[in-house]
Formats: structure tokens, C-alpha cells, sequence
């Protein structure tokens, strides 16, 4: 674990919040210079603290309104290796993330499409002839707030 203080802290909700923000004006916001914004950024970056910046598009104004979170167990455990699973889904452009979970389900998967008919299309040619694809449970987001975080 990383130890850190407040000023961390608000460097990490700052980032969070807008990760374009620079050393200069994070520094403004909080008080501190320049030099002495940067040193901590990037030492919470060193230290494994800040992981990346990530990019957030907005899926409806590219054409996609619709994101459905699938549950889906595996039908055939031993028969088909997670890896081989895993690479054949991650290949799908339509498919945000892949997460390997514990419960009720083996995997649970982010998935966009256009509209309904497109996920269906979707689900239909892509995700049901993965190999080893038993159960599947699909979930349509109906709205999303981020959080900031426990920080």
C-alpha cells in the first residue's frame, strides 16, 4: 500500500475528476508550484498510484446507444481454457471490457452497440459461437453516474 498524505489525496481526486489537468494548473488549485505538483505526480505515477489517464468517450454521440453488461458461464469448464475464451472475446470490437469474476457467473462483459437489433446481431453471431459459451444474462444500462471514488 501507498502511503499518502492529504496534498496525494487531492492530487488524486483532481486527476480523477479531469485527467488532462497539468502540473501548473493542478499546483493553482491546490496551492502548490509547479516543480512541487509535478515531483508528486510523478511520484504517485513511480509508485503505481496513478496507473494511467484514460480517455472517456461518449458512446452515444459516436453512435452507440445502447450498452448491455452480459453474465455468461462457461458451459464446457476444462474443455476450453479461460485464455482461449478470454482472446476470443477480447477480439471483439463491440466488447469494452472483459472482467473474469467469482459468483454466479464465470465472466462478465460491457458490451455497446447501435441499437437493440445491433446487440442482438452482436450476441447472436459474435458472443453465442465463443468457444465454450453456456448461460449467458444480459443486463441494458439504463443510466450510469460515475463516482469519484473512496480517495
Amino acid at each position: 500500500m501507498i502511503d499518502l498524505d492529504d496534498t496525494d489525496r487531492a492530487i488524486l481526486r483532481a486527476l480523477a475528476r479531469d485527467a488532462t489537468l497539468s502540473a501548473g494548473a493542478l499546483g493553482r488549485m491546490l496551492g502548490l508550484s509547479q516543480p512541487a505538483t509535478w515531483r508528486r505526480v510523478k511520484r504517485l505515477t513511480e509508485q503505481g498510484a496513478i496507473a494511467g489517464r484514460r480517455l472517456n468517450l461518449d458512446q452515444a454521440a459516436l453512435g452507440f446507444g445502447v450498452t448491455v453488461f452480459l453474465g455468461i458461464s462457461l458451459a464446457t469448464k476444462g474443455r476450453v481454457s479461460l485464455e482461449d475464451f478470454e482472446r476470443a472475446v477480447s477480439a471483439i470490437p463491440e466488447v469494452q471490457t472483459v472482467q473474469h469474476v467469482l459468483g454466479l457467473y464465470d465472466y462478465r462483459l460491457r458490451v455497446v452497440a447501435r441499437d437493440l437489433s445491433d446487440f442482438e446481431r452482436v450476441l447472436r453471431r459474435r458472443i453465442m459461437t465463443l468457444p465454450g459459451v453456456g448461460q449467458v444474462d444480459a443486463n441494458v444500462l439504463l443510466s450510469e453516474e460515475r463516482l469519484p471514488g473512496p480517495l
